[in-house]
Order: structure tokens, then C-alpha cells, then sequence
């Protein structure tokens, strides 16, 4: 059945930049004639934003303002969960280095902090991740099936659970708690990016949950300048995670 989450890819796109941006780009150039001042602000406006969003100093400060941020887990808090969940961050279904799917470099870092913290804590872990809404239709395994091959090949760990039919950040939550729920294991320590921990605390709050966050991946503060006031793939990369997670924050 049709779900209206299956867009939110697509909107995403369309309203965060360069998607976004370049709409009004494209605005400004269908404009009429008797509208140029108008065409040549959108132009203008555009282009300006486009600069200082790929700026990694932008994204920092953007993380500081409309974020969250949090510290890193203590060894004394993490003793005092009962599991670890990891949530997923996507699949590069094209890795023939490694002979088929592997995860993208988000999820890897994730993946290898959870074990890290799997090694200090003993924790059994869960890994929360299907095959997300903007998945390819080439994607053969569940996120959480690809983690699981990782975490033994690279750490050798076992995951105790893998959730392989969520395909968000509130399914993820909901599917945890329907498996760790009646083990009694219902503080659990949360792994995910600095910047993805808000959503991601309140989501797996509300599913019932007693949360530690367990923070990894922050964005870096402005160490070189002038570089970190230049445009760079990385800084829009960057921008667009911090604006994603405050519009998710401000629409559900």
C-alpha cells in the first residue's frame, strides 16, 4: 500500500539545497522580461546561499544553532544499559571491491563505534535498518543484514539483533521496542551522529524507551581558516544533514 512516507525523499530533494536552490535558479530564468529585478534577486539570493551553505563553517554553526549537541557517552552512563542500538545510515549497493553490498561510509562509522562500545560494555547490539524509503530497487539485503556481515568480518562481533524492515528513524525505534521490550532491555544506549541524536532520542522516547546517548561522527569546528569559509562538496554535504534533521524536528 501507498504510504506518503515514500515521498519524503523526493521533497527532501526538491526543498533542500542544491535541489531547492536551484528551483529558484531555474525560476528566475522563466521569469518575463518585466521582472528581471526579481529574476536577478532570485539569481543573486540563490548563488549567495549556495556559497555559505557549502561552507563547513557554515554547517558547524547551523549544528550549534538549530541542533542539539551532546556529549560523549561516560563509561560510568554506558554501564548502565541493558543493549546498544545502532541506527542505520544507508547502503552502497555497488561495492564490487567487496563483492557486493556494503555499507555507506555514514553507517560504517556508526558500526564501528557500536562495537567499540560493544568491546568496553559487553552489551549484546541491535542493529535498526531495512531498506530505507529512498532505497535502490537494486538493494538485494536489508541495511541490518549488510551491518551484521560487517560487524563479524571487520570486529568480529556478533549482533544479537538486527531489525531488517524499518525504513526510518521512527520505524527503527518502534521495531526496537517490539524486540527488546519483552527481554526487559529498555535502556539502551543509542548510537548515531551528534547531529541525528535529537530526532533520534525523541523518537525512541516516545516509543517507550529510557535513552543514553551514545553520540559519534560531530562536525568539526572551524580549524583552517580561510578554508573552512570556502565552498566544498563536503560543507553542502554537511549543511544539508543540519538543515534535514531541524526540518524533520519542526514538521513531525
Amino acid at each position: 500500500m501507498f504510504s506518503l512516507s515514500a515521498l519524503k525523499p523526493l521533497l527532501t530533494a526538491l526543498v533542500l539545497p542544491p535541489g531547492g536552490l536551484l528551483l529558484l535558479l531555474f525560476l528566475a530564468c522563466l521569469l518575463p522580461r518585466r521582472f528581471q529585478r526579481l529574476a536577478l534577486a532570485l539569481v543573486l539570493t540563490s548563488t549567495a546561499a549556495l556559497w555559505v551553505l557549502s561552507c563547513d563553517a557554515t554547517a558547524y554553526s547551523l549544528n550549534r544553532l538549530l541542533l542539539t549537541t551532546y556529549a560523549p557517552v561516560s563509561a560510568d552512563l554506558a554501564a548502565k544499559a541493558q543493549a546498544i542500538v545502532v541506527l542505520g545510515g544507508g547502503v552502497d549497493t555497488f561495492a564490487p571491491e567487496y563483492g557486493g553490498e556494503e555499507l555507506s561510509d555514514i553507517a560504517y562509522k556508526r558500526l564501528a563505534y557500536a562495537a567499540y562500545l560493544a568491546k568496553r560494555t559487553q552489551l549484546p547490539v541491535l542493529y535498526a535498518g531495512g531498506k530505507g524509503w529512498a532505497a535502490s530497487d537494486s538493494q538485494l539485503h536489508s541495511e541490518a543484514e549488510v551491518a551484521a556481515h560487517a560487524m563479524s568480518r571487520d570486529f568480529g562481533l556478533q549482533m544479537q539483533w538486527l531489525d531488517t524492515t524499518s525504513r526510518d528513524t521512527r520505524e527503527n525505534a518502534l521495531r526496537a521496542y517490539e524486540v527488546l521490550a519483552p527481554l526487559g532491555k529498555q535502556r539502551v544506549l543509542l548510537v548515531t551522529n551528534d547531529w541525528h541524536m535529537q530526532r533520534s532520542l525523541r523518537n525512541f522516547q516516545q516509543a517507550g524507551f529510557e535513552v543514553i546517548p551514545a553520540p559519534m561522527g560531530y562536525l568539526q569546528p572551524p580549524v583552517n581558516i580561510p578554508i573552512d569559509y570556502l565552498p566544498t562538496t563536503n560543507g553542502l554535504r554537511h549543511s544539508v544533514w543540519v538543515l534535514k534533521e531541524w526540518l524533520g524536528l519542526v514538521i513531525t
